[in-house]
């Protein structure tokens, strides 16, 4: 048995995250449901498949089965979502076979779930449970850790902004966790609703125009820092650079979940995916430096000081991807940073995964300017 199972390999994030586990020399399996998809997939769209130490492996979605195929494995890294729906299986089934678990979800309702449900069960058995290990979150958690290193911080104020569109997995993803779920920030160590207040603009560091963002479910940002004692208050807000596509995601949202309210559970879920289908029925091109931008902002205060962290970087979906496979490379080597319910870097250590990104030349030196 391969010690790393990439579970949705099939999918655009996935492949990303076999072509840096190759790259790290870390034995997989990849495994979903299709094996003609998973085929195709690793000969098509993973950059130097040919020297991979891998194997495929099909799978049915639920506990059983998906534990008999992670036995054996010591990391299971899922890219299968919306992770509120599919999720549990998955790691209860980690956890049935004794390896550490890793994701890719954005969903607040989820993380929760994984710190109320999940977390206490890992940390009994020794295991790693890091949902939402993804550019979008843990780059710019590394930019307020940055912030965090001076003391007296207690707030949190954090922006991120890329360049491209979601994928077809996420943008059903984005859907479904709006129709089931509320965002929510951190006030004094409190879960707060955000109040529907529609598109934000927000000033982007190094531009003069305003760019526009939503909470974009809360992010997982509060739900991470919730337990840390340096910190009080966190919000998070997020977008795409594309002024136009931003100005259509609540309509589309709005509009999608007017039409399904009155649904069943099974129903919404079908006419979800069929919105999503029309809002991107194709998967995104390879991500081209030039143009898939991303910028994480993050700025801390407390009673009496300041600190700002920006991050440039490039290619959010190989962030991810490179992330995901440091996490499972790290922990074939030494045990995690903290068992149980932990974000990347509680996990693995900020400069420890700002160095990874550097190293691979998708961030930039972080601007950090501290006021005391």
């Amino acid at each position: 048995m391969r010690p790393v199972v990439v579970y949705g390999a099939s999918g655009y994030t996935g492949r990303l995250v076999c072509e840096y586990l190759r790259q790290y020399h870390v034995p997989f399996v990849a495994a979903g449901r299709s094996e003609e998809k998973l085929t195709s997939s690793m000969a098509s769209n993973v950059a130097g498949i040919e020297t991979a130490d891998y194997e495929i492996a099909t799978v049915d979605h639920e506990v059983s089965a998906l534990t008999d195929l992670f036995k054996g494995a010591s990391v299971v890294l899922n890219t299968v979502g919306p992770f509120s729906e599919l999720g549990p299986a998955a790691v209860e089934a980690a956890l049935a076979a004794g390896a550490h678990y890793t994701d890719t979800t954005g969903e607040q309702d989820w993380l929760i779930t994984c710190d109320d449900v999940y977390g206490a069960r890992f940390a009994e058995a020794g295991l790693l449970l890091a949902p939402g290990i993804a550019q979008m979150y843990t780059t710019g958690e590394i930019a307020a850790q940055l912030c965090l290193e001076q003391p007296g911080l207690d707030t949190l104020d954090i922006a991120v902004f890329w360049g491209g569109s979601p994928t077809i997995a996420s943008t059903r993803t984005i859907l479904v966790n709006a129709a089931t779920s509320k965002a929510h920030f951190l006030e004094q160590n409190a879960y707060v609703e955000f109040p529907e207040q529609g598109l934000v603009p927000l000033v982007v560091p190094g531009q003069h125009e305003l760019a526009l963002s939503l909470p974009w479910g809360g992010t997982s940002h509060p739900v991470w820092f919730k337990r840390d004692p340096r910190v009080a208050n966190v919000k998070a807000q997020g977008g795409v650079f594309n002024a136009a596509l931003m100005n259509g995601v609540p309509q589309i949202v709005a509009a999608a979940l007017e039409a399904t309210k009155d649904m069943t559970p099974e129903d919404r879920d079908v006419a979800l995916t069929a919105t999503a289908r029309q809002v991107m029925d194709q998967m995104p091109p390879r991500e081209n430096p030039r143009v898939n931008k991303s910028l994480d902002s993050v700025h801390a205060s407390g009673p009496l000081g300041r600190a700002h962290c920006v991050i440039h970087g490039n290619s959010n979906y190989q962030q991810t991807g490179l992330l995901q496979a440091y996490a499972a490379y790290s922990l074939l080597q030494t045990p995690p940073k903290r068992v149980g319910f932990a974000s990347g870097c509680q996990a693995f250590g900020h400069r420890e995964l700002l160095g990874v990104l550097r190293s691979f030349g998708l961030v930039a030196e972080p601007q950090l300017t501290v006021v005391s």
